[in-house]
């Protein structure tokens, strides 16, 4: 597969979309540890009104919207109407009826003060413009001694990347990532998404890293594909392949990738960032 012409960040990209649409149960299925540690993370309660931050096509917030149950709601918010209709569609398919979708910038969220009794986001913290804006809106939602919770990824230096978009940089050169603002690992250092949760205002903040299952349900080749279309701030790496050498490299990734079979999936694992602070 070829990456398009487009090299920008744009999360609601058709490629994208197709993508998220096509491989919606698999990428489902590969999140679901993710998804399960967060959710244990943050300890949602029957009744709770929660706010799920780009939620893309849907978790946590639709796990959350199960457990919190009737007397509770989740509002799930993403720049990208497309994604959240995904989302809204998977609610309905579970009959969710407290799950709301809002389209919504973090750094302007358009809800009043003290309307949450819980924040949490999966894999979206990493890619708010001015995070330090993003925090201080997510902590000014929140009622009093509400938590917000996040979940990021790791170090690239871990199978599911190394596999992937490591073996593309050896081709390509450069870095695998254009801009440090757009990185999925802006957090993978230790500390530093709990240092921007305390700089932000929020108290009582806590940190950990966890490895958690991270297995695609299909080929190397599914896995491969999947990754090229949803992986936007990477674009700009593909991009740099000349088209003779796309043979050369996806037969590289499928060998190293090969390395985490185990069955019928291809079974990475995933070092990832846990983090929450509490509105004071």
């Amino acid at each position: 597969m070829m990456p398009t012409e487009d090299s920008k960040p744009q999360w609601g990209a058709s490629y994208r979309l197709i993508a998220a649409e096509k491989w919606k149960a698999k990428s489902a299925a590969m999140g679901r540890a993710a998804t399960e540690a967060l959710v244990e993370y943050a300890g949602p309660q029957p009744g709770m009104n929660i706010l799920d931050l780009a939620t893309g096509t849907g978790e946590p917030g639709i796990s959350l919207a199960g457990i919190v149950g009737p007397e509770g709601r989740v509002t799930a918010v993403d720049l990208s109407a497309e994604l959240l209709e995904i989302a809204l569609q998977r609610a309905r398919q579970r009959e969710l009826s407290n799950f709301i979708a809002r389209q919504a910038d973090a750094e302007a969220l358009p809800f009043p003060e003290n309307s949450f009794d819980l924040a949490t986001c999966r894999f979206g913290v990493m890619f708010f413009v001015d995070t330090n804006k993003a925090l201080k809106e997510v902590r000014r939602v929140l009622r009093p001694e509400a938590r917000a919770c996040f979940l990021a990824w790791g170090p690239f230096e871990q199978p599911y990347w190394s596999s992937s978009m490591g073996v593309v940089v050896k081709h390509a050169g450069g870095p695998a990532i254009a801009a440090a603002s757009e990185s999925p690992f802006k957090f993978a250092a230790a500390g530093t998404l709990s240092t921007a949760l305390r700089e932000s205002g929020f108290v009582d903040v806590k940190e950990e890293t966890r490895t958690v299952c991270w297995s695609w349900p299909g080929s190397v080749e599914e896995v491969w594909e999947y990754l090229q279309s949803v992986s936007v701030p990477f674009r700009p790496l593909l991009g740099r392949v000349p088209s003779d050498k796309w043979d050369e490299v996806n037969a590289d990734v499928y060998a190293a990738m090969r390395k985490y079979c185990r069955g019928e999936a291809v079974d990475f694992g995933a070092v990832v960032v846990l983090a929450s602070g509490k509105k004071p």
